[in-house]
């Protein structure tokens, strides 16, 4: 991606602070359309693809057009429940602005802008589900921001804590859900609001979480993942019995780690897609990275970069690539016997994507004013796995446009 000059620079500028008014007015009649709560590739061709950061560190990052997506959406950290939509950086005085005018470039291949009346065009008459944790649901409220733009959607389901969720697209007869299966296997989590636990999750690995199994007819297109979650402590299940477990700390128990459970649920997933007389458009996401320096998010870590790495500035650590590598493992057995049967099944491979990009989270920015009135070395809690909006994320819904269009043709 390459600056453009200062004068186009101005003009869009000037351009967006009318766009995001609009947006805003959108917005605030639909503010119930986006409140909610959190617990947690290039385009079309995805395997081991590399990605470009032209950065010139003498100039702010502009591109022609700035991005057309102001949020008013409520997905906060891992184990926190807030209404007051954290990942709206701007809103809740995020001083910079840099992050926005970033995009993604993939080498040697174009990516058009996403296009809000042509992605409802093709999808009229057509259900797209996201199937995971709460990253799926960033990329929904990303989704629902940019296509208000060309139609305000309209809530039709929410279970009581906001995170099932259904919404119609009238005029096209399209419908957008995002289901929370943080695990996609059946689990017991005794979680409060807060992610504060009583006890341990109980997962279990060979029964898939009928949460999304019992919808899975009702979608043409579907997105879906796993996640962070399989990183928290956790007993494991197989026919009914304990089969070891992740961090239990119990002598009688054998310490099966998260890789185990990864891979089991992983292939658990896939077999049931492949196997399934239901031949919905499937995208396999890879997991997103965090980008917490320090510590974690409940230890003290932070985000505080203000622009993306480079290619070589940074690696991504060992337990996102010990995932990210199931994941290819996973994907690349059942893409082979999808293929036998006739199932259209895509990796939506955004790890590296992401990785160049720790500038693109809400940091302190997950509440409004989040100094005001405190101490300048008060500790301050930060969200450094989710993407602010408007902002990187937002070009996952390009990636997916474009594989979609390229699908259909």
């Amino acid at each position: 991606m390459k600056p453009t000059n200062n004068h186009m620079y101005r003009s869009s500028f000037s351009s967006v602070l009318v766009k995001f008014a609009v947006c805003f007015l959108l917005l605030s009649l639909a503010y119930r359309l986006f409140s909610s709560s959190f617990p947690l590739s290039s385009p079309v061709a995805i395997h081991g693809d590399e990605t470009v950061l032209n950065l010139d560190k003498k100039l702010p990052p502009q591109v022609a057009e700035p991005p057309e997506n102001v949020d008013d959406v409520s997905a906060d950290l891992d184990g926190f429940t807030s209404r007051n939509g954290p990942q709206n950086c701007m809103r809740n005085g995020r001083p910079d602005s840099d992050y926005i005018y970033w995009q993604w470039k993939p080498r040697d291949c174009g990516l058009p802008r996403f296009d809000p009346k042509k992605f409802l065009k093709i999808m009229k008459h057509k259900s797209l589900a996201f199937i995971g944790d709460s990253i799926m649901r960033n990329h929904v409220q990303s989704l629902l921001c940019l296509l208000s733009q060309a139609e305000l959607a309209v809530e039709v389901y929410h279970d009581e804590p906001y995170r099932n969720r259904k919404w119609s697209f009238p005029s096209h007869n399209f419908t957008v859900s995002v289901i929370w299966s943080p695990f996609l296997a059946k689990a017991s989590i005794f979680e409060d609001e807060n992610g504060v636990s009583s006890n341990m999750i109980q997962l279990h690995l060979d029964e898939l979480d009928s949460v999304w199994t019992q919808q899975y007819d009702d979608f043409n297109y579907i997105m879906i993942a796993g996640g962070k979650w399989f990183l928290k402590s956790a007993i494991y299940y197989e026919n009914n019995t304990v089969v070891g477990c992740h961090n239990c700390h119990n002598n009688n128990i054998t310490q099966l780690g998260f890789i185990y459970a990864y891979r089991k649920a992983l292939n658990s997933t896939l077999k049931f897609i492949t196997s399934s007389k239901h031949k919905p458009y499937i995208f396999i996401r890879t997991t997103t990275p965090d980008h917490f320096e320090n510590g974690q998010w409940n230890t003290g870590g932070y985000c505080n970069r203000t622009r993306p790495f480079q290619e070589g500035e940074v690696e991504i650590n060992d337990t996102d690539g010990i995932m990210r590598s199931i994941e290819l493992e996973e994907f690349e057995r059942g893409e082979a016997v999808g293929l036998e049967n006739g199932l259209i099944m895509k990796l939506f491979d955004t790890t590296v994507l992401s990785l160049l990009r720790p500038d693109g989270h809400p940091g302190a920015y997950r509440q409004v004013n989040p100094y005001e009135g405190k101490d300048k070395n008060a500790k301050i809690q930060n969200d450094c796995l989710h993407w602010c909006l408007p902002g990187p994320i937002d070009s996952w819904n390009g990636l997916m446009m474009e594989m979609v269009r390229r699908g259909t043709n």
